[in-house]
């Protein structure tokens, strides 16, 4: 296991309760628990949250291009990124919850889509029915 990520596991121990491996179907269940937005707008709040929080990741790698970073620089950089991608994995998880779709079975719906793709030879492209 690389350092980072020995780093954001401890990270997480330490900040966290949870010391188990986090299943998608555990961790719906924890995040739901911190879900505080206008059910009736759901979906439009989650989608807006989810672009946000993209925005967030992007901005970081951005600057990180920009400013660059030494080799200790860059580790911290790198949690940074890390913590927002966890931000915007709580908005998948609960926008699948919302569409009523496990997160477990949409990631796995989606590695079938990805290997049906890489076993045709259509990985690369554009469009949805590849």
């Amino acid at each position: 296991m690389q350092k980072l990520e020995e780093e954001v596991i401890k990270y997480m121990q330490d900040k966290l309760i949870i010391t188990e491996v986090i299943t998608p179907d555990l961790y719906e269940n924890y995040a739901s628990q911190t879900a505080i937005f206008p059910k009736e707008k759901a979906l439009e709040y989650l989608a807006l949250g989810l672009t946000s929080e993209a925005g967030e990741v992007a901005g970081k790698v951005k600057k990180l291009i920009r400013d660059g970073a030494d080799v200790e620089g860059l580790e911290i950089k790198k949690l940074a990124i890390a913590s927002e991608i966890g931000d915007v994995l709580w908005y998948c998880a609960m926008m699948a919850k919302e569409v009523g779709v496990p997160l477990n079975t949409i990631m796995q719906e989606n590695l079938r889509k990805l290997l049906s793709r890489k076993e045709r030879g259509t990985l690369s492209g554009s469009g949805d029915e590849r």
